[in-house]
Formats: C-alpha cells, sequence, structure tokens
C-alpha cells in the first residue's frame, strides 16, 4: 500500500449491485474500510460472497428512502434500480430512491463532512439532439413517459447535489454514466448486453427492438470503476458533472452480430417494435473526464465482451438451467 495512503471508511449505497461489488472491491483492495448498504432490490447478495469474512468490509440491508445514521468519510451514492425492467417495475419507488434517497444521503453527508458522489446517468440527456452528448447539453427528456421515473429523477437529484454545495457548501462529486457492461450484470435487467449474451447462449432469437441501427457506447465495468476513484480524488474545486463512457460508439445491430461471433452461436436476429422514448442515439463527449481526470476507456468493446461472456456461461453452469431473458433494454 503507498505510504502516502489514508485509511478511509466509505459507505457504497446500492453496493450490492452490478457496479457497486466491483467499486467495493477495488476501495478494499487500496486498504480502506467499506460499508455496503443496499435493500436487495435489484442488487444481489451473491456479488458480495467472495468478501465473507472479509475485516474491513460490512453489509447493512436497508433502503436509503429512510435515514441512515452511520460515521463515515465519503459516499457513493450508486443506490437506484438502473435498468428499464426493473425502474419501470415500480416508478413511484424509482423516484423516490433518486430524490428522498439523495435527501437522506446529502444530510448524511453535511453532518458528517463527507463528500459524496452521485451516481446520475447519460439518461438526463433523453433522447439528444445534440450528438455526442458534453455535460453543457440541458438534454431532451419526456416528463410524463414511461421512462421520466429514471430520467427525471436523476435529473432532480443533481439538483437536490448543486444545491447543497452551493447553500451548504457540501463537497459533492456528480458523475453521469454511460452504458456499461461486464461481470456481475444481473442476468434479467433486459440490458441488451446481458440480454444478446443470454439468448446467444442458449440458443434464443436475438431481439432487436427497431432496425437495429440506434447506436450506443459501451464501457467496461473497470474502465468506470476507475473513473469514479478518479472523480473522488479530485480536489474540491470539480464538482461535475462529468461524463463517464467509452466514446467509441456502435449500432445495436453491430453489437448483436460481435456477441454471435464470440459466442459462436447459430441464433438467429429478430426485430420488433421500438419501446417509447428509447433514445436514438448515446455517445459521450468526454473531452472533460481527460482533461480533468486523465481518464479514458481502455478495454476495447471485444476484450470485454470475452471477459463477460464467460461470467455469463459460468453463470448458467453454476445454475444448472436457464436463465430467462426479459424484454431487451437497448
Amino acid at each position: 500500500m503507498n505510504s502516502s495512503f489514508r485509511r478511509q471508511r466509505i459507505l457504497v449505497t446500492g453496493g450490492a449491485g452490478f457496479l457497486g461489488s466491483h467499486l467495493i472491491d477495488r476501495l478494499l483492495d487500496r486498504g480502506d474500510e467499506v460499508l455496503c448498504v443496499d435493500n436487495l432490490f435489484t442488487g444481489d447478495k451473491s456479488n458480495l460472497d467472495h468478501l465473507a469474512g472479509h475485516p474491513r468490509f460490512e453489509f447493512m440491508r436497508q433502503d436509503i428512502c429512510f435515514p441512515l445514521y452511520v460515521e463515515v468519510d465519503q459516499i457513493y451514492n450508486l443506490a437506484c434500480p438502473a435498468s428499464p425492467i426493473h425502474y419501470q417495475f415500480d416508478p413511484v419507488q424509482t423516484t423516490k430512491v433518486s430524490v428522498i434517497g439523495a435527501i437522506n444521503m446529502l444530510g448524511l453527508a453535511k453532518r458528517v463532512k463527507a463528500r459524496i458522489m452521485q451516481a446520475s446517468t447519460s439518461e438526463v440527456y433523453g433522447d439528444p439532439s445534440v450528438h455526442p452528448q458534453p455535460e453543457s447539453y440541458w438534454g431532451n427528456v419526456n416528463t410524463i413517459g414511461p421512462r421520466a421515473c429514471y430520467d427525471e429523477g436523476k435529473r432532480c437529484a443533481e439538483t437536490l447535489f448543486f444545491d447543497y454545495h452551493r447553500q451548504h457548501n457540501l463537497d459533492i462529486k456528480v458523475v453521469r454514466i454511460f452504458n456499461t457492461y461486464g461481470p456481475r450484470m444481473h442476468p434479467n435487467d433486459g440490458r441488451v448486453v446481458s440480454n444478446f449474451i443470454i439468448q446467444a447462449l442458449q440458443g434464443q432469437p436475438i431481439t432487436i427492438y427497431g432496425d437495429g441501427q440506434q447506436s450506443r457506447s459501451f464501457c467496461y465495468v473497470d474502465d468506470l470503476v476507475e473513473g469514479f476513484l478518479r472523480m473522488m480524488d479530485t480536489g474540491s474545486e470539480f464538482p461535475g458533472p462529468v461524463n463517464l463512457g467509452n466514446p467509441n460508439e456502435f449500432t445495436i445491430k453491430e453489437l448483436a452480430e460481435e456477441v454471435l461471433d464470440l459466442t459462436g452461436s447459430k441464433s438467429k436476429l429478430v426485430n420488433k417494435p421500438l419501446p417509447q422514448d428509447d433514445p436514438r442515439q448515446r455517445q459521450p463527449n468526454i473531452s472533460l473526464a481527460r482533461e480533468k481526470l486523465d481518464w479514458e476507456p481502455k478495454t476495447q468493446l471485444r476484450a470485454g465482451l470475452i471477459k463477460t461472456i464467460e461470467y455469463f456461461e459460468e453463470l448458467i453452469r453454476k445454475n444448472d438451467a436457464d436463465v430467462p431473458a426479459f424484454q431487451v433494454a437497448q
């Protein structure tokens, strides 16, 4: 461990989820103490099984819509359902965790004088009319659509963070996460990478919504977590927001073809109608991340997909049963 390193006690909300569990691994590896808080609505304790008995790790099952009274040095607020399948299941609760949960975590940070980072999302840009999307773009969001509980919840959370920063001089960080993939993705979250991989491995039709020409940019989870850590370590003069994602753009059809190639699957591509308010294109402008964080993704899509496919192959073997594929959120 670096001789200049100072161990901190760090709270990660949503820590049993895909991103949270990878972040916790990195924090523990560098020597921090970690308190993971998760209500396990979409998180899975199996993502943390390898940490059982770890002397610097603690798990607490709680919903952040209720106040939390702990002593910590830093807070990573990742708690929120993040795929349409999950956040549309209970849209009112999704808005609550984004807004009330943010208020509770900001109140905690204010009380204990902790630096706090909000995991926001590229969904704040909606179906963008600016491409690629810089942080200065205000977005194009349908406030009453089926995705609004997540999009507007996250936008309101950003507002709260910056108001606490201005009104209470709170030390905040805001990152906007673009499509991220990798091991420990929830197999039934309906996201395009996990769905394509599971459908391919099981020989099911690959479901493409629309004509497959809508674009996305896919960031491997290790690269994203590195961005989290760098953002949290920047000076208080840079609160964000900052885009974290891979600027390499692919169409949904190109992703499907890559998955078929890597899995050797004989699955056929099947087109279905595009869901309401589904963005036509999504690509981050990461100039600010390069400038302020000296950060950019290192993992190419093919290399990241290989690792992700290996994870799902093992998961299917371990379950010894089919993992049902849900509607794809592209």
